[in-house]
């Protein structure tokens, strides 16, 4: 079988979500069959060390997908060129992007439809493609992979997809997040902190992860506290910088306690998060969430939100909190900050909770997902 995959994100030092599951399930996937073939297509030189195994033949075409009408050159002309070339038995796209003018069958792993619930979050460019295109998509893909039940109901709702042609293939975390000693959270909290304890958000800095009612919740931890020790430690690009996350922190009266560290490597990013009080992932629409279980695997506790998917992978493992209201967000985290006890039981759920979501399952449930793809 050759099966041909839409690699465009897979860049040297600046993998984010879709390119981490892409990374991870493809790695193990072309390791563990041999007997098959993949053609791995990039956008752009690619690196060495993507190219896992000896049945992977690499091929890059232009132009660099990273604009809509790009996009639509990149898979309405390059893409069925290079399928019909190779001729491929599958065109497998991690991203949820299809070519519609390719006979190929196509698998499409679409991991969220947030454009649809929150159009004004993004750029009215980007809006109209994914608002126009993923729909025909949907109708295009042989099969439909996706990261969360929520996820799936939300394909079959919005699309009209029949649920048996999608398969849920839950994210996983990177292994090599553990938890911290005594000596190694006292490390953090000086690195990143100057010392002080802190809570820690992770993820781009993007309207859906409700930065503005964090920074409000924080300023109400605060208030409540009635002490200035505890920091915000914000990690991730401001890539979506927008004016209502920036006036919510400049109208913040403890802004000087937000810290931005910007991306980090996986070691720094296993610190940071390691050596907090808790994760307050308080997104308000997510396919997944991946930091929920990469703080598990650190053995910090996790605040989250009570919709979409993040109820379905954090089940009693984290603390829920309605992301529209600061003030439920505040609550939580005075709690956990005050409830070692708490604590300590929310970190021995997550351990048990994280061998729900690794990557040799998500590999497997996706190449269930291929083979059901290819039959006829």
């Amino acid at each position: 079988m050759i099966i041909a995959a839409n690699t465009r994100l897979l860049l040297k030092n600046r993998l984010e979500g879709i390119g981490w599951f892409t990374f991870e399930t493809l790695k193990r996937i072309t390791i563990a069959h041999p007997e098959h073939q993949f053609i791995f297509i990039f956008d752009r030189p690619y690196d060495q060390d993507f190219i896992f195994s000896d049945n992977i033949t690499p091929v890059v075409v232009g132009p660099q997908a990273r604009h809509p009408f790009l996009f639509i050159t990149w898979f309405e002309l390059s893409i069925p060129r290079i399928l019909k070339k190779c001729n491929a038995d599958l065109f497998l796209s991690p991203d949820g992007y299809l070519s519609l003018r390719t006979k190929t069958p196509s698998l499409a792993v679409i991991h969220d439809l947030n454009f649809e619930h929150y159009p004004q979050d993004l750029p009215w460019l980007v809006r109209w493609y994914y608002r126009y295109f993923f729909p025909k998509f949907s109708r295009k893909a042989k099969r439909i992979a996706t990261v969360s039940g929520f996820s799936a109901d939300d394909i079959v709702s919005q699309y009209g997809v029949i649920r048996a042609n999608i398969d849920v293939v839950y994210d996983g975390a990177n292994e090599s997040f553990r938890p911290l000693s005594a000596i190694e959270k006292t490390e953090a909290m000086s690195r990143f902190c100057e010392g002080s304890p802190y809570f820690v958000f992770v993820g781009a800095l993007h309207p859906r992860k409700n930065l503005t009612h964090l920074f409000e919740a924080f300023d109400l931890f605060m208030k409540q506290r009635g002490v200035r020790d505890t920091k915000l430690l914000i990690v991730g690009e401001k890539k979506w910088w927008t004016d209502p996350i920036r006036k919510a922190y400049e109208l913040m009266k403890f802004k000087e306690e937000v810290v931005f560290a910007g991306r980090l490597n996986q070691y720094d990013l296993n610190l940071a998060i390691g050596g907090a009080i808790a994760t307050t992932y308080v997104s308000y629409f997510e396919g997944f969430g991946i930091p929920i279980v990469e703080s598990w695997r650190c053995g910090t506790p996790v605040i989250t939100s009570e919709v979409s998917s993040m109820p379905e992978v954090a089940g009693d493992a984290a603390m829920l909190i309605d992301p529209f209201k600061p003030e439920s967000i505040a609550s939580a985290m005075t709690t956990i900050d005050r409830d070692a006890d708490l604590r300590n039981e929310m970190i021995r759920k997550g351990h048990l909770r994280q061998e729900l979501f690794t990557w040799d399952k998500t590999a497997a449930l996706l190449w269930s997902a291929i083979e059901r793809a290819v039959k006829p």
